[in-house]
């Protein structure tokens, strides 16, 4: 059993997604973000999906008018389409990805890590 507030108070830096479930071939994670670090990218392979636990968060989809994501909401950003979130005063948001899922897509930034770092 895993406990998701107590997941969330060990969480120490924003970017830095934490794996904490298993679902057959997808991770739970959860993470916290404020301002805009995330890069542009794309997951050629597999959708991502979004679920807003505290705050807000912005969602920019190329080619696409961005939106802004509240407690509560889920969105699913298709596979193949490149896009980018942010959030001004900050938000913890739960994911839901493939186990193959880079979380900055093909794209190496600052924030990026590696899915055992993520285990951590």
């Amino acid at each position: 059993m895993v406990n998701v507030n107590n997941q969330i108070k060990e969480l120490q830096s924003y970017y830095s997604p934490k794996i904490i479930a298993e679902v057959n071939n997808e991770y739970v994670k959860i993470a916290k973000i404020k301002g805009d670090k995330v890069p542009w990218h794309t997951h050629e392979n597999e959708d991502e999906l979004f679920y807003i636990l505290e705050g807000s968060l912005v969602i920019e989809l190329e080619k696409q008018q961005s939106f802004t994501m509240r407690i509560g909401d889920l969105f699913v950003v298709p596979k193949g389409v490149n896009h980018k979130v942010s959030s001004e005063k900050g938000c913890t948001i739960l994911l839901i990805e493939s186990k193959t899922t880079l979380h900055t897509g093909n794209v190496i930034s600052e924030i990026t890590k590696s899915i055992r770092k993520q285990k951590e």
